[in-house]
């Protein structure tokens, strides 16, 4: 699959009823979260709050029999997992955030202030990745997840712990839209969400919890 394809076709075959189920969990805050900045390759911790909502998120995964919990390698998603209650969680290299190039570290308000009219799904950044190749990572994980399967025959449980804008990128690759159309699912820090099935559609159950 090329990049350019990764944006606009399926990341997937058509799905099967059962399929694994999706679930996704965004790192706990930061110092940069909590200000607005681009957070992307640069490794910073959970702040105290980061952390207390990365414990809160356990209450709403502790019910879930997971097959596989994957994690970004960057710091700020392991100690979420971890804190989540995963600690042997896998690091998934394809999961870290989108690398924002120049604007890493950069106030988003600042940015628009310069340029009104900039959007980050339209325009990119400059000397970062392209959202292409971001697209191109997610549709591995989803390849990945829906590789999972149990013995018993019902639906698997995967969990991936990542990133803001990378997981809603995820979720629209899951759910067969460009990965542009990440921009339409907001999502929170230490928020959780599930993507399974509606019979052969890939869905959203879940989202934001």
């Amino acid at each position: 699959m090329s990049l350019t394809e990764s944006t606009s076709a399926p990341a997937v075959s058509p799905a099967i009823p059962g399929g694994p189920k999706l679930w996704l969990l965004r790192h706990g805050e930061t110092e940069w979260s909590r200000s607005g900045q681009y957070t992307g390759l640069t490794d910073l911790p959970l702040t105290e709050l980061g952390e207390t909502q990365a414990r809160s998120a356990q209450a709403t995964l502790s019910g879930v029999d997971f097959d596989l919990v994957l994690t970004s390698p960057l710091q700020r998603a392991r100690r979420t997992a971890t804190l989540a209650g995963f600690p042997e969680a896998q690091v998934e290299p394809n999961a870290v955030e989108w690398d924002y190039g120049d604007y890493e570290g950069i106030d988003s308000a600042v940015v628009r202030a310069q340029n009104p009219g900039y959007l980050i799904w339209d325009s990119g950044v400059p000397n970062g990745e392209a959202l292409e190749h971001v697209g191109a990572r997610a549709d591995e994980i989803v390849k990945r997840v829906q590789a999972v399967t149990r013995e018993d025959g019902a639906p698997a449980n995967v969990l991936v712990v990542a990133h803001g804008h990378f997981l809603r990128i995820l979720t629209a690759r899951w759910l067969g839209l460009a990965a542009g159309e990440g921009r339409h699912f907001i999502l929170g820090t230490a928020k959780v969400c599930t993507l399974g099935w509606d019979k052969k559609t890939p869905a959203v159950e879940q989202w934001g919890l």
